[in-house]
């Protein structure tokens, strides 16, 4: 028996290929298939199964491709209805893999077709549990993103919830290896682990959700409060899973063509497209296409993408480091962007050599920050944090502009005036300055440094909400 733990960081996502005997499954799979064909393949195993936890929001599954690729059985648990054939499973219901067994245990809560799959191996003993959204290290998955499609309240999908980990996860042995679909970083929980496993054992001692003497009501309190609205995306992309999509071969194909610089600008001048630069942070300060958007791929790309680009559908024109043009396309496949419509060739570089127009942004260190606050303690600062890093600390006076509402905020800044953007590393307010600047705001200072150096020095900091500053949405 082989069970392989598949990380991918960037969506702080788990998908798992077990194997025995020649026989394999997949679950939760991204939506490339190449990761599991090709470990199929060096095990001279065949895919038989492709077990889906539930209907996704935050990337869009590959189980529809791999499938057709394989011809393995895709399986949902009870309640899931698509678009097109897969196999519904019964509460209980278990499927071989080579000498081991996958058991279904349906846990609703997060959604009303969340299901885990307990495996037992050789013995029939409980070995291991992929829980999805259902319990994550450290938390549990949040409880509002099903209620618009279902009609039922957050309160209630909590109750669920609640039920299902004390009547089908709770009495499973202490022992049990818990495999869930995502870690820290991911908006699908709140409190989430960056361990990407534990046991059951570790869990029932640690983890604030499975404590003995919780009440139900407790239990919903606890889940419910504090939840931030989720991603823009994240409905498009269940809705993608639950429907279909077009085939990830044709979508890396079709980004996959190369531009010229010349051919680059006709067609960003031609249509609608939106010209992203996904090289480093550094990188995109010093010179970048005038109006183009920031958000590299060394940072939380695929859910800023999904969080700032509204419409999936978006035409998209690509500026990549060289060699990375199909990890862009890939990675925006991810979380449902299908639309890109080639790469500059030969990169940022080549646009420089044929004498196109660049813009840059004014980008500083702490230390300048300090001397120049120093200087001017009224200095105008756009902290794009979250609501919760702002409340934790944040310099005094400074306008909480969160990235992820930068577009609903907008009207709170003025043209006329200069802002010191920060946020804690430099990467989000790369961001929002080139939002920001391509929205005609040129007056930008951006403060590319770790937030505890900007706060290292005499910037006097507070850690209270000021609720003239603060912005609510």
């Amino acid at each position: 028996m082989k069970i392989e733990q598949i990380y991918t960081g960037c969506l702080a996502q788990g998908a798992y290929f077990i194997e025995s005997e020649g026989e394999a499954a997949v679950i939760d799979p991204l939506r490339e298939t190449e990761p599991y064909m090709e470990r199929a393949a060096r095990s001279g195993a065949q895919i038989k199964y492709i077990f889906e936890t539930h209907f996704h929001a935050d990337f869009v599954s590959g189980h529809l491709d791999l499938a057709k690729k394989t011809g393995a059985q895709i399986v949902y648990g009870p309640k899931a209805e698509t678009d097109y054939e897969k196999y519904t499973a019964r509460d209980g219901e278990e499927f071989k893999i080579g000498k081991i067994t996958i058991r279904v245990l349906h846990t609703p809560g997060h959604t009303p077709e969340s299901t885990c799959y307990l495996l037992l191996d050789e013995s029939g003993k409980p070995h291991s549990i992929f829980t999805g959204d259902t319990l994550f290290i450290g938390d549990v998955g949040r409880p509002d993103l099903a209620q618009k499609s279902t009609g039922l309240t957050q309160e209630d999908l909590a109750g669920w919830s609640f039920d299902s980990l004390r009547n089908k996860i709770m009495p499973l042995p202490d022992e049990v290896i818990v495999y869930p679909a995502h870690g820290a970083g991911s908006a699908c929980g709140k409190n989430m682990s960056s361990e990407t496993w534990s046991t059951l054992g570790q869990q029932k001692a640690t983890n604030y959700a499975l404590r003995a003497d919780m009440t139900r009501d407790e239990f919903i309190a606890e889940l419910t409060d504090g939840l931030l609205p989720p991603p823009a995306y994240f409905k498009e992309n269940a809705r993608i899973n639950k429907s279909g999509y077009e085939s990830i071969d044709k979508v890396m194909k079709r980004g996959a063509k190369a531009l010229s610089p010349q051919e680059f600008e006709a067609a960003a001048n031609a249509t609608d497209a939106l010209m992203l630069d996904v090289r480093s942070k550094e990188d995109f300060v010093k010179g970048f296409i005038p109006n183009s958007i920031f958000i590299g791929l060394d940072g939380s790309f695929a859910p800023w993408v999904g969080a700032l680009i509204p419409d999936l559908m978006q035409p998209i024109l690509l500026i990549t480091p060289k060699g990375q043009e199909a990890e862009a396309v890939k990675r925006l496949a991810r979380v449902g962007y299908d639309n890109a419509l080639g790469y500059l060739e030969g990169g940022f570089e080549a646009w420089q050599q044929a004498g196109k127009e660049v813009d840059q942004i004014d980008t500083i260190k702490a230390a300048t920050f300090d001397v120049r606050y120093a200087a001017n303690p009224n200095i105008s600062i756009l902290d794009v944090r979250k609501p919760g890093e702002f409340e934790g600390e944040h310099i005094e006076n400074a306008l909480h502009f969160s990235l992820d509402d930068i577009s609903s905020n907008m009207h709170l800044v003025d043209k006329n005036n200069e802002y010191y953007l920060h946020c804690r590393s430099g990467y989000r307010s790369t961001i929002a300055a080139s939002i920001l600047k391509s929205r005609g705001f040129d007056k930008l200072v951006n403060v590319q440094d770790k937030f505890e150096s900007i706060i290292a020095g005499a910037v006097p900091t507070t850690d209270f909400v000021c609720p003239s500053t603060k912005t609510t949405n």
